[in-house]
């Protein structure tokens, strides 16, 4: 059976891969840290149903320890490698910048060394639609330009792009940079936005809205995002720098590209909160709060190229995803 690396699968994104490569027949080896960014006992929960597969192996460890990587890719040979691991959070990124020098710098430098002394048949990376930052022409594409980063979490993610590109053109390394748009579903991380809105309003404690409100989304449901993930991986990017579509994103000097992967639609944030309100039975209780700094008023994705490369594109409604999240939440919180 092909063999996969997943850094970061005690996450919210890793966790739900890690669980679909499985079910479709790969091997799967998990590396994450178990930081105690938000609750350690929601990672412990996702990793352990993971271990219930005989087919994955969980590796608590640092992908900014040296070795770590190097030693791990050296020994197991992975096919695929898709790189989650990262230290989250836009806002977070203002408390503690360091935690994203070390983790989304050092962690990806280290990643990228490891793959360059062992490759892999195809590297995946997480990046983010923040990378757009202060773009304003929407949907945003693969091939826009995106120099005007505005939080420092988004900032090391473009960094990353930059750092696998110079990878894939020295060595000849096959990279896809995955930029996701808000993903949100079962199993989330408690620092989002459709976490906190439902936990506050299930309580009857009011919801800090930012930008009083006047803030658009392209929210794309967990199943959605994985299914794109797994799709691409079988999307090598070509060594003839041969483009698959006028819109590709392909690399004129590597085996390269940079994939949206996003809903396609973009939604405003009374719509998002009237689907909880609507998911949870009550109405939240609204506290209007101005922009915070380092987010920005509105995203959406360009999905063709994903389209053209995978033939799928993201189908769940925000009505339908936030009612499977809000059942998960009243179950796994028993409220």
């Amino acid at each position: 059976m092909p063999k996969a690396l997943i850094t970061g699968s005690a996450g919210f994104i890793g966790y739900h891969l890690a669980q679909d490569l499985l079910a479709h027949g790969y091997e799967v080896i998990g590396l994450d840290a178990m930081t105690d960014y938000y609750d350690v006992r929601l990672k412990e929960r996702r990793q352990a149903m993971l271990l219930q597969s005989p087919a994955f192996c969980a590796i608590n460890k640092r992908i900014e320890e040296d070795g770590v990587l190097h030693d791990l890719i050296a020994a197991e040979r992975p096919d695929v490698i898709v790189h989650l691991a990262a230290q989250a959070g836009v806002r977070y990124s203002i408390e503690a910048p360091r935690s994203y020098v070390e983790s989304n710098l050092i962690g990806t430098f280290n990643l990228l060394e490891a793959v360059r002394a062992t490759p892999s048949a195809h590297l995946l990376m997480a990046s983010t639609s923040s990378v757009y930052g202060a773009n304003t022409d929407m949907p945003y594409a693969e091939t826009d330009k995106a120099d005007t980063q505005m939080s420092f979490y988004a900032a090391t993610k473009k960094a990353n792009e930059a750092m696998a590109h110079s990878y894939a053109h020295l060595y000849g390394l096959p990279i896809t940079m995955f930029r996701f748009f808000t993903v949100y579903g079962p199993w989330g991380r408690p620092d989002m936005a459709h976490f906190k809105f439902t936990r506050a309003i299930l309580a009857g404690e009011p919801i800090d809205i930012y930008n009083h409100g006047v803030m658009q989304r392209d929210f794309t449901y967990i199943d959605d995002l994985v299914n794109g993930i797994r799709l691409l991986i079988d999307a090598v990017p070509p060594a003839d720098g041969k483009a698959q579509s006028p819109q590709d994103s392909l690399s004129p000097v590597a085996p390269y590209r940079i994939v949206n992967i996003g809903n396609g639609v973009t939604v405003q944030l009374a719509d998002f909160i009237a689907a909880i309100e609507a998911a949870c039975g009550r109405e939240a209780i609204r506290n209007l709060m101005p922009m915070q700094p380092g987010d920005v008023p509105a995203t959406w994705a360009d999905n063709r190229l994903l389209v053209d490369l995978t033939g799928y594109a993201p189908t769940t409604s925000i009505q339908e995803g936030i009612a499977r999240f809000v059942a998960w939440f009243r179950d796994y919180y028993g409220v």
